[in-house]
């Protein structure tokens, strides 16, 4: 068995997303925020690489204006870094567009990330594709993200639907799904986390649905 070499990636977990318009509602975001910063706990104890992502607008943004309050990271994340962590700024939904995320990577050696934060539905989703064509295996943690509420021309899900259909999407082939617990006690033994595929999803799929 390969030992993952884990990089933990803290994805937004910035005051816009628990006093702005974007609030989360799926997982409830106070357990959401205890879980990401249980998973900053772990990576600290395990010597893992950690990075700390902060999406950025310009001033005057109605959202994430540099500066802002709900560009803030959470306190409780704010007070966990340390000068080792890589702090990163994006303007754009993946952590790896148009910055060196994943030039810094290879040099630490890391061939696993792990996703906590923010949301489930735009920049997790979009990272976890990212890492897909960059040859990373991907992790996230289904209790340390988050969705919120959508509604447009297309139709409306509910922030749950939302999050508990991306979680089987991502399993299905981008990343390994699990809580903040099954992963600490993968990253203590050093073991990856299983993940599904597409074909094995579809046949239980059928099995759970029908043809």
């Amino acid at each position: 068995m390969t030992v993952p070499r884990r990089a933990l990636v803290v994805v937004d977990a910035q005051q816009e997303y628990f006093t702005g318009i974007l609030q989360i509602q799926a997982p409830p975001r106070e357990e959401s925020l205890a879980n990401i910063v249980a998973a900053m706990d772990v990576a600290a104890e395990h010597d893992l690489p950690v990075i700390v992502v902060q999406h950025q607008e310009p001033a005057g943004s109605p959202v994430f204006a540099e500066g802002s309050e709900s560009w803030a990271l959470h306190p409780e994340v704010e007070r966990r870094l340390r000068p080792s962590y890589k702090r990163l700024a994006k303007s754009y939904s993946s952590v790896f567009a148009g910055n060196d995320l994943a030039a810094w990577l290879a040099e630490q050696n890391v061939d696993t990330i792990t996703i906590a934060g923010y949301m489930t539905n735009n920049c997790d989703l979009a990272s976890a594709v990212s890492a897909e064509e960059l040859g990373l295996a991907t992790e996230i943690l289904s209790d340390a993200s988050g969705a919120i509420h959508l509604a447009n021309d297309a139709g409306k899900v509910s922030a749950d639907q939302l999050h508990e259909t991306l979680m089987v999407l991502l399993h299905s082939n981008f990343a390994a799904v699990a809580t903040t617990e099954v992963w600490s006690e993968a990253v203590r033994s050093g073991e990856p986390l299983p993940k599904s595929d597409l074909g094995t999803s579809a046949v239980q799929g059928v099995a759970a649905f029908g043809g």
